[in-house]
């Protein structure tokens, strides 16, 4: 599986869900049942090495903003909630995350910004396939600090500073 293939999965069941991620979870799954175990590990290694590549400050810096706030497991689940919202988002954010302002039609707390579920999915895919948990991906290991300039995530005025777009269309 090639890196366009991957995403016009991600796209494919985040249409089919209407852009909720518990469904587009399920879509997703539905999707990489289809296909063979092989090709949903290579499914799960490109899922992976974005969701290691998304693990950066200023990114955590925007999910606060986003979620008026963001702990350890809210910043994991957003990442994979990022990835989720295709490719242009994913890279635009990862490129410049206070460009979300722009790169996000709408964005409600309350429902958006969480994709645990899509974390799960090449995992879930995989064990209804072979009927084995998903070997090791032999990816590098997530780093134990993001990347960048550390933010900090409990001052408004930091993070205003920082994200100045995102801060005047979600916060202010």
């Amino acid at each position: 599986m090639d890196e366009t293939e991957f995403w016009e999965l991600i796209d494919s069941a985040r249409e089919t869900a209407g852009g909720d991620a518990e469904d587009q979870a399920d879509a997703l799954v539905e999707k990489l049942t289809q296909l063979d175990p092989d090709a949903v590990l290579d499914f799960a290694r490109h899922f992976e090495a974005r969701y290691n590549r998304a693990y950066l400050w200023d990114l955590w810096g925007a999910a606060a903003v986003l979620l008026d706030g963001a702990s350890d497991d809210v910043f994991d689940y957003f990442r994979c909630w990022l990835i989720g919202q295709g490719r242009e988002v994913f890279e635009g954010a990862v490129h410049d995350p206070d460009a979300l302002a722009e790169l996000l039609d709408d964005f409600d707390e309350e429902v958006d910004g969480d994709g645990e579920d899509l974390g799960y999915a090449a995992d879930e895919a995989y064990e209804a396939l072979t009927g084995v948990e998903t070997p090791d991906l032999g990816l590098q290991p997530q780093p134990s600090e993001p990347a960048g300039n550390p933010v900090d995530l409990e001052s408004d005025a930091a993070l205003a500073e920082r994200f100045p777009k995102l801060w005047d269309r979600f916060r202010a």
